[in-house]
């Protein structure tokens, strides 16, 4: 084992480097794995940026992760060496009260490995053993890189209900959006009318499954998507979470309908026409990370091919260009940037 690893650390966007740090040593009920491949997440470039309202800077990046299982602690003996493992990265504290209803995504004391705490970018990481999933056989990394990003879609699908037969609207079509198009289609919705500013991205759109995609900046928004789809929408998906996709959502959202906020906001208030809400009738939910079963359901999804990974993942960078890699994701028409671990 070597004594030092490669591990990025993030001051700022214009602060990221790649630092020489003693190599982790797996306590109990830990695992010693070895990156493979690392997403780059809207968090992270929000965070270098420093407009994440839960991430402080410095930190070492990368939760979107899949590695190979390298040594095991006491208590960690179930996983064998040589295993790839996923990460699921909401480290919660199993006694709150969410925590014992089953909802430890929204655990009262919730860190995220890789905003919180050190993460994968690097050679090297340690986590607990309870915060892995194992790849199943036949996935490819590329493919199991993309679980973590999928499952938060999942998990927001999952609380709109059941779309069978219904309207969605997506607003947003960054990675979040199209995860959240192709996992509300999976869930039996009827027409999915998809929106963002940029042309490319509603052209993927489209190519991903939306019946249709309208530019996110036209004045009657609402009227071109309740035209597309027949109507109001059922459910609306917010994957952008700023004033302007919010009075988007309720403008797009059916009386009785259903607002499921995606998107990661901007810290402060963000004006809401509550008219709108108490007379509709209008659901208005937010949606953090996900549980073990939105990371069982995103594995069958990219196992099944539902997920086009080559519309997905647009750029990939060694470790060493982690810099290169966070600055590509700023780029709106970059989708997924993968940053791989050739090793220590």
């Amino acid at each position: 084992m070597p004594r030092q690893i490669r591990s990025v650390l993030v001051r700022s966007l214009d602060d990221i480097v790649v630092e020489q740090v003693p190599a982790p040593v797996p306590g109990n009920d830990e695992l010693l794995v070895r990156t493979t491949a690392v997403g780059v997440c809207g968090s992270d470039t929000h965070a270098a940026a420093g407009h994440h309202p839960f991430i402080d800077l410095p930190y070492r990046p990368g939760h979107e992760a899949v590695g190979v299982v390298v040594a095991t602690g006491r208590g960690a003996e179930d996983f064998t060496p040589g295993e790839r493992v996923i990460v699921e990265p909401n480290l919660y504290c199993g006694e709150c009260a969410q925590c014992r209803s089953g909802r430890y995504n929204i655990c009262q004391e919730l860190k995220v490995f890789g905003c919180q705490t050190p993460g994968a970018l690097a050679d090297l990481f340690t986590i607990p053993a309870d915060r892995v999933h194992r790849v199943p056989d036949g996935m490819t990394d590329l493919q199991a890189v993309l679980v973590e990003p999928l499952a938060t879609p999942v998990h927001a699908v999952a609380k709109a209900g059941d779309l069978t037969g219904r309207t969605v609207a997506v607003l947003g079509a960054g990675p979040i959006g199209l995860f959240t198009l192709i996992a509300a289609r999976q869930a039996g919705a009827a027409r999915i009318v998809v929106t963002d500013l940029l042309e490319s991205k509603r052209k993927r759109a489209l190519r991903l499954g939306a019946d249709d995609a309208l530019p996110a900046g036209v004045p009657d928004l609402a009227g071109q998507a309740r035209a597309a789809l027949g109507g109001p929408a059922d459910v609306v998906f917010d994957c952008v979470a700023r004033g302007q996709s919010m009075a988007q959502a309720t403008d797009l959202v059916a009386k009785g309908g259903h607002i499921v906020v995606v998107g990661v906001g901007a810290a402060g208030p963000t004006p809401v026409r509550l008219d709108l809400v108490q007379d509709r009738e209008i659901r208005i939910e937010g949606t953090l990370m996900y549980t073990a079963d939105d990371y069982r359901t995103a594995m069958r999804l990219l196992a099944s091919g539902a997920v086009d990974t080559a519309e997905i993942v647009t750029a990939t960078y060694p470790l060493e260009e982690a810099a290169r890699a966070f600055s590509a994701s700023l780029d709106l028409e970059q989708v997924k940037v993968l940053v791989t671990v050739a090793g220590p």
